[in-house]
This record gives C-alpha cells, structure tokens and sequence, in this order.
C-alpha cells in the first residue's frame, strides 16, 4: 500500500504529459502533399493560319513536401516532383523524312482524322503557399504560387488519316520547359493557371512558308490537393 501513491503519481504525470504532447503533435500538420490536376491547352504566339481543333489537354499529378514557415502553418513553402501528360491538337502538321522534320499547315480542303503533338514531363513544382486552415479544419481558402520546371522525357507527334497513321518522336520539341502558375479555390475545387515562358518548339523552327513557330502554352484548368 505504501507504493500506492508513488503509481498514483506516475500516471498521474503520465497523463499530464499525454495532455501537453497531443496539441503539439496535432499542431505539426501539414497540408496538400499529394495534387491532381486537368487543363485545357491553349497555344498563344501561332503562326498566322494555325488553329486548335478537338481538346488539346492536360493531365497532372504528383507529391509536394510541404513546408510550413509560421506557428501556424499556414504559409509556407511547397517543393515537389510530379508527371504530366500535354496533347496539342492543331491543324499544324508535323512530317519526317531523311532525318529532319517540316511543317505545313493543312487547310480546310484537306481532310484528316487527327493531329497531334503529346508530350510527357517531369514536373519539379517550387511555390509559395497560403491558406486559412487549422489542425482541426479540412476546409479551407489557398492560394499558391511559383514556378513550374518540366522535363519532356518523351514526345509524338502523330497525323492520322482514313488511309495513312504517321507517328514519330520529334526532336524540334524542347526538352527543358518551365512556367509560372497560380492555384486558388476553397476545399476541393481550386481553378489553375500555368503560363509557360519557354516555347513548345526549339529556336528555328519554321513552317515550309517561311512562319517561324514561336508557340507557347497557357494551361487552364482544376487542381486537386489531397493529405
């Protein structure tokens, strides 16, 4: 009986202690490690009589460590890695023969079933974030900004008639891409924009017309953060 009070004691600390750390842990959060997104292409800068047709789109996905910069965890920093997927849909061909590749713009008398440019990227997301959340609550305002670096580690380009399917890695894509972006919305749904400052195309790409193809992409879409 004497040692009753000394166990009295020790878990009565115990659970002191169990009260004062649970707080500290569930301050520790973190938000929007994972994200997926879709985007509707759009190309700027095209050379006169280039038009998109069919659904030039985007998907995205990956994991952003997220690092909070105040107490309350709710700026931060977000590093990341992620894939995407990028179809251009344009009446733009691209043709290969005898190791280089030419360009024409097909007009409307010409009939085909579609054509396209894909790319797949590596993405290294860096940005700057800002929301309204708590340990405690799942919904809530962000913002978040910054750049997006991306590596294309494949590309098609493919033309498809009734009669013909060409299809070919193109090597005017340029591998090293990179744009700035901004995310906003409440919970779920968060509108996404992302203006690519570097051209689709390498420096001197022309069409057979003479038409230098300068052509950028401006994604816009939804992005979802998940954990």
């Amino acid at each position: 009986m004497k040692r009753f009070p000394v166990y009295f004691l020790f878990f009565a600390l115990s659970a002191i202690y169990a009260q004062d750390t649970v707080p500290t842990a569930a301050s520790r959060y973190l938000e929007d490690q994972f994200y997926a997104g879709i985007t509707y292409n759009l190309l700027l800068a095209r050379p006169d009589s280039v038009s998109q047709n069919n659904f030039s789109n985007g998907i995205q996905l990956g994991f952003i460590k997220d690092i909070p910069l105040n107490t309350r965890r709710n700026t931060g920093l977000g590093i990341g890695l992620g894939y995407a997927v990028d179809s251009y849909y344009t009446n733009l061909r691209a043709s290969a023969a005898a190791g280089a590749v030419s360009y024409e713009i097909l007009t409307d008398a010409v009939s085909y079933r579609r054509n396209k440019i894909e790319a797949h990227l590596v993405e290294a997301p860096v940005e700057f974030r800002w929301r309204t959340s708590t340990a405690n609550t799942y919904k809530f305002w962000r913002i978040y900004t910054g750049i997006k670096l991306g590596y294309v580690f494949a590309n098609t380009s493919k033309y498809v008639t009734n009669d013909q399917k060409e299809k070919f890695s193109n090597p005017d894509i340029r591998r090293f891409q990179y744009g700035i972006y901004l995310s906003f919305g409440y919970n779920t749904w968060n509108f996404y924009v992302n203006y690519q400052l570097t051209p689709l195309f390498k420096e001197g790409v022309f069409t057979v017309t003479g038409d230098e193809v300068k052509t950028r992409a401006l994604k816009i879409g939804l992005i979802f953060y998940i954990l």
